[in-house]
């Protein structure tokens, strides 16, 4: 019968443990947030650490919160939902510019700090550890060198200022560039006085450039159209 008592009896752990534990999620988390705070992101230092310490406490309530009630749980229960709550979290970091789409980098370390602070949260220091390295190695040094050789065999991008008369749509100027053989990566729309500026980032082919702007100049409304350095 004491046999079967300690194996069914709920484990539990001291202050010392959950002191231990939100520590080592609270700098794993801070490491990669200082790295986004560098870089000026949505969601820096304060943001990052308190997902992780927030996911690690999650899973310890998950895990241990409810011995005291003297039931059997499943100690992933809470903790399994972490997985979806953090998406919401993630979304709002998330922010659209024209045709250009910015925060997904910080929703994704977002999500893997929440990963982390599980681990933590759950004792496991080895795959705690290794995630929170190779995220700073793929924000740091591996984002450095994927853009050395990546701009090798991406052409550059080239930025188009268009003045159209003031509520103008810029959509016949992006089929013209299309149609031209450019590719539009983002757009700018701005009004000034009685004009409204285009300035559209984009790629072109070899020797296409001129035929883009005779292409767009000869759109009806454009006012003016030059290359911007």
């Amino acid at each position: 019968m004491s046999s079967l008592s300690a194996i069914v009896a709920p484990h539990t752990i001291g202050w010392a443990e959950v002191l231990l534990r939100l520590f080592v999620a609270a700098v794993l988390g801070g490491a990669i947030g200082l790295e986004r705070e560098l870089r000026e992101r949505q969601a820096g230092l304060r943001t990052h650490l308190v997902v992780s310490v927030g996911s690690a406490l999650f899973t310890l309530v998950s895990a241990y919160g409810f011995i005291d009630f003297g039931v059997r749980v499943d100690p992933t229960r809470i903790a399994a939902q972490i997985v979806t709550g953090i998406g919401f979290l993630g979304a709002g970091a998330i922010i659209r510019q024209g045709l250009s789409v910015r925060g997904l980098t910080t929703a994704a370390t977002l999500w893997l700090v929440a990963a982390i602070g599980m681990a933590a949260g759950a004792g496991y220091w080895e795959g705690a550890l290794i995630a929170t390295l190779g995220a700073i190695i793929t924000l740091g040094p591996l984002r450095t060198a994927a853009y050395r050789v990546i701009v090798r065999f991406r052409p550059a991008l080239q930025r188009l200022l268009v003045e159209i008369p003031a509520g103008g749509s810029p959509v016949p100027v992006i089929a013209a560039v299309e149609r031209q053989g450019g590719r539009v990566v983002s757009l700018e729309v701005a009004q000034e006085g009685d004009r409204r500026s285009v300035a559209v980032d984009l790629e072109l082919t070899a020797g296409s450039a001129p035929a883009v702007v005779a292409g767009v100049a000869e759109v009806d409304g454009v006012l003016e159209v030059r290359w911007m350095e």
